[in-house]
């Protein structure tokens, strides 16, 4: 299978032809035939070949292919020849999602400049778009996505089924709906790769990796919807826990409990935009407050064993690894940020009062001379633990954020696994670059995925 990046023109002739510069032609093997198969995506349509006498790798498409087989735009893509008699343009990447506020130059709301970014670094290797559910027409099987133009703006185009889809919606209760579902059934039933399947809820990956022992050395006892006796007994073994909703976000509804054998039980949460400790003299009275600020919603709450973590300034650090799957299919770190908790906050997220650093920073100030040896086998196991968590579950992943503790001695802990992380790390002057390859690893997993690639993986 011959595979190359070729620039595509447009003609205005009425009839079905294609022209191929000589050069391209000869790499094809095309000379002598009178007709070949163009395809994009699903669209296969028959034209009439020409070859013309110019450098470099160019098809010129008549205006009546280019609307048969729904060419969105001019410009460089790759083209592959699938058999004798049948070439391919593409790859046809859609990136799903959605917004409540869209307009034609925002129009996938506070997602737009993501998506736009994923648009512009592929827009020389491939057809990359943006669409939402309403966008697909299943009877026609096409889709109504939104492109960049060469000066890089929003075009909307009709185009055939993508050969892959990424999957970023954005809202856990609308993906949970039988719309959504369907949604994604139907892309898996035509074979179309279709990778970030949906939310993870907390216990959803204890779960997974239950029994799976290279995993389980680096997860704190985590348990389900635990009665008050369970927490009571995990709280006197461990000394504190978290106490989390099982679908929240940004640290939102989270408790940590802490016993002291003589001084009692301590409640730590965020309230109003402020940090809240509270003191109980027996374990039933905190109970009783729990259940009278969320009553039977504590049925959607897991506990969670504590982790002395390493401190700066008396305050804890975690960490969050962005993981991708690359143009090769393998596991890699693509960014991490170190996040320091605000004092007497909960959790690190930033907007608790947490701060933002480089691991380099971090693992400097708490292990010194040992930093780059803690980070390095931290980010092994970061990689393990994605693949664990892979080969446990039973749709097709291609981007993780691990939520990583590092205790005092080393040890490394996951918290949390986010199907479809958040970029906030990325905001940070120092994590930029890492920011950027992360979108190139998003890139090269879609190619990867669609299967324009050479035999050797590039």
């Amino acid at each position: 299978m011959s595979l190359t990046i070729c620039n595509v023109h447009f003609t205005q002739q009425p009839e079905r032809i294609v022209w191929f510069s000589s050069p391209l032609a000869k790499l094809l093997k095309l000379g002598g035939r009178k007709s070949v198969n163009v395809k994009l995506g699903r669209d296969i349509v028959p034209a009439a070949v020409r070859t013309i006498n110019r450098k470099g790798h160019h098809v010129y498409m008549s205006a009546g292919l280019r609307r048969s087989v729904r060419i969105p735009i001019s410009g460089n893509v790759y083209l592959t020849k699938v058999a004798a008699e049948e070439i391919k343009l593409g790859p046809l990447i859609g990136i799903l999602t959605d917004s409540s506020h869209s307009s034609s130059t925002s129009p996938f709301g506070e997602r737009t400049g993501f998506v736009k970014q994923l648009l512009h670094l592929g827009k020389k290797r491939a057809y990359f778009f943006g669409f939402t559910p309403r966008d697909i027409n299943w009877h026609q099987e096409t889709v109504h996505g939104w492109f960049l133009d060469n000066a890089g703006n929003w075009i909307r185009r009709i185009v055939p089924l993508p050969d892959v889809v990424y999957n970023r919606l954005p809202n856990r209760r609308a993906e949970n709906g039988v719309v959504i579902t369907a949604l994604r059934e139907r892309f898996i039933r035509k074979q179309i790769p279709f990778f970030n399947w949906s939310f993870f809820n907390k216990s959803d990956v204890y779960k997974l990796l239950d029994k799976d022992p290279e995993a389980l050395r680096h997860l704190p006892e985590s348990v389900d919807n635990p009665d008050s006796e369970r927490i009571k007994e995990l709280l006197e073994k461990h000394q504190f826990l978290y106490y989390k909703p099982t679908a929240g976000s940004l640290g939102i509804g989270i408790y940590r409990l802490t016993y002291h054998p003589r001084k009692g039980y301590f409640i730590r949460y965020r309230r109003n935009g402020s940090n809240v400790l509270l003191r109980f003299s027996n374990f039933a009275s905190l109970m009783r407050m729990l259940r009278a600020r969320h009553g039977s919603d504590l049925s959607h709450y897991v506990v969670q064993q504590g982790i002395r973590l390493v401190e700066i300034d008396n305050c804890p650090i975690d960490f969050r690894f962005h993981m991708h799957k690359d143009g090769r299919n393998q596991w890699v770190v693509a960014g991490i940020g170190a996040k320091k908790a605000g004092r007497g906050s909960v959790t690190t997220h930033i907007k608790n009062g947490g701060s933002l650093m480089t691991p380099e920073q971090a693992l400097g100030r708490t292990f010194g001379p040992r930093a780059n040896d803690v980070l390095r086998e931290a980010k092994d196991i970061a990689v393990k633990l994605s693949e664990a968590i892979e080969r446990n579950y039973s749709h097709a992943l291609g981007e993780l954020g691990l939520d990583i503790g590092i205790d005092r001695e080393g040890g490394v802990w996951m918290f949390e696994a986010n199907a479809k992380p958040g970029r906030s790390i990325f905001k940070h002057p120092a994590l930029k670059e890492q920011g950027k390859a992360s979108l190139e690893y998003i890139l090269d997993h879609c190619l990867y995925l669609s299967k324009f690639r050479r035999r050797d993986g590039s």
